[in-house]
């Protein structure tokens, strides 16, 4: 056959199945086309193993927050990792970074399907992407295409799927999400209005790089606050149970440098909660406070640090009677019963702050308290409920050098001398040396391991000499004050035994005189 006939050939098959295109149009209108597609779907349907669910991106004029939900999970490492390893799926991904977002996430192209595996059963997901008809005229302009998950799944999976996977979806999204936004670190300002339009509270972008790994801690007890921490933010159906206001409060405490800041960061970044500064100085009364608490976001936490110093809180001035009550002393009050003059925040509202009625704003909140003299504080700020955890932060312990080593200088204990590790387990208690102080020393000879290791040694050695003088010049001067008690004791028990010394010569002689009267007589 010559070319040009086979062209002619081509043309007239063209042409014929354009004809017949033009008649099945005008002889089945769409929606008798419509309708007929309906129905051989319905009938495969009826004879197929399988169900069908789509979820569509946009629900009449609103945006469907399921879809949202799918999309985020689906684009998870657990299910992209699936997807990737499966031989059998060649599977296209799509790379995405979203605004205040930390991390790259992932998602299906256009019709493109993933398979996702919850409780032994198997679900394919279909990410279906049409192009939209185009509109003459609307109100509320739509996006050219039209998008949408489709969930398939064998008919007998209904009930779990219904039931329990699409809420296991919804709150792995939510996880996902509060995992790859930023951090926010808020704090409040004075003088900024408090009306329900204003938003007290100005923001930056918490990066702090603290974590439970890297914190200078004790292992059993990061470990016991780390237990603590996530059985608060996975106990909302407890809370509810129980009655309780979703909120948990932590008060740290010891002497500055020993990582209290630290460790919020920490218990931020390992919740991945906000952070809202309360600066208690800057709030002029408790309805000014009252208002602040309302503004914070739920799951937060909210900080007031050094709480002994910002406003009066310690020991109230009054003093307890045998019956059981309370009596005002105004000696530590000013006079009038009130907390002290001039304070703008008094401890009645600071506690209706953490544990009243206005502490259930929001969900999901902890409150952490930091001061480095607790017995200073009143005892109503810290009994439970108010500060459930109380957490020590002292002096440099043996397992919190390690870390810091670790941290520092890439040393494992393994990597190290034994004796000079003995040298400094035997030191570093005694030597009473904060974390801070140790990690200077570690900046300071970062770059050469052998001198850093050293000095750490010699300055623990050096604060356990200076502690020890300090201890026995203590022992000297507590010595010489009980001796000086003594002779002022003893001195006071001459000076009250000679006037009685003098009466009984006194009246002894007075006894003899009038002896020798009578016998002169």
């Amino acid at each position: 056959m010559k070319m040009s006939d086979y062209w002619t050939t081509m043309a007239s098959l063209l042409g014929m199945l354009a004809f017949c295109q033009t008649i099945v149009q005008l002889v089945f209108p769409p929606e008798l086309r419509l309708a007929f597609l309906h129905f051989l779907t319905r009938i495969r349907h009826v004879f197929s193993s399988h169900i069908y669910f789509d979820i569509t991106e946009i629900d009449g004029v609103n945006t469907n927050e399921l879809y949202n939900a799918v999309q985020l999970y689906l684009s998870s490492s657990v299910t992209v990792n699936d997807a990737v390893s499966s031989s059998n799926n060649n599977t296209r991904l799509s790379l995405t970074r979203v605004p205040n977002s930390s991390s790259v996430t992932f998602g299906l192209s256009n019709n493109d399907r993933i398979t996702d595996v919850f409780n032994g059963v198997t679900i394919l997901w279909e990410h279906v992407v049409v192009q939209r008809q185009v509109q003459s005229f609307s109100w509320r302009p739509m996006p050219e295409e039209k998008r949408g998950f489709t969930l398939q799944i064998n008919k007998r999976d209904k009930a779990l799927v219904l039931d329990s996977y699409l809420d296991y979806i919804v709150g792995k999204s939510e996880e996902i999400r509060r995992r790859n936004e930023e951090r926010l670190l808020y704090t409040n300002s004075r003088g900024v209005s408090l009306d329900a339009r204003s938003h007290p509270w100005d923001s930056v972008r918490f990066k702090h790089p603290s974590t439970f790994d890297t914190l200078a801690m004790d292992p059993e007890k990061k470990k016991r606050i780390m237990e603590d921490l996530r059985e608060f933010a996975n106990g909302q159906g407890f809370y509810q149970k129980t009655g309780r206001a979703w909120k948990r409060g932590y008060l740290l405490y010891g002497p500055p440098g020993t990582g209290k800041s630290s460790l919020i960061a920490a218990m931020a970044n390992y919740l991945g909660y906000d952070i809202y500064d309360l600066e208690l100085t800057e709030v002029q009364n408790n309805s000014e406070l009252r208002k602040l608490l309302m503004k914070t976001s739920s799951k937060s936490i909210i900080v007031i640090e050094d709480i002994d110093c910002s406003i009066s809180l310690t020991k109230r001035g009054k003093n307890k009677k045998k019956n059981g009550s309370y009596e005002y002393d105004p000696g530590l009050t000013n006079g009038s019963g009130l907390e002290e003059p001039g304070s703008s925040v008094t401890l009645s509202g600071l506690l209706n702050f953490t544990d009243g009625l206005w502490s259930c704003c929001g969900s999901e909140k902890i409150f952490v308290f930091t001061t480095n003299h607790i017995e200073k504080l009143d005892s109503a700020l810290l009994r439970s409920g108010r500060m459930d955890m109380h957490v020590h932060m002292g002096f440099c312990k043996f397992p919190a050098l390690k870390i810091l080593l670790k941290n520092y200088l890439r040393l494992e204990e393994e990597d190290m001398d034994s004796v000079v590790l003995k040298e400094m387990e035997e030191c570093v208690e005694e030597a009473e040396i904060t974390p801070a102080d140790v990690s200077e020393v570690l900046i300071r000879n970062r770059s050469d391991a052998e001198k850093a290791v050293r000095e750490i040694v010699s300055v623990l050695k050096e604060r356990v000499v200076k502690r020890r003088k300090s201890v026995g010049l203590k022992k000297k001067k507590q010595e010489g004050q009980e001796e000086e008690e003594e002779a002022e004791e003893e001195q006071e028990k001459r000076a009250l035994d000679s006037p009685n010394r003098r009466n009984r010569e006194v009246c002894g002689f007075r006894e003899e005189e009038e002896e020798e009267d009578e016998k002169e007589k």
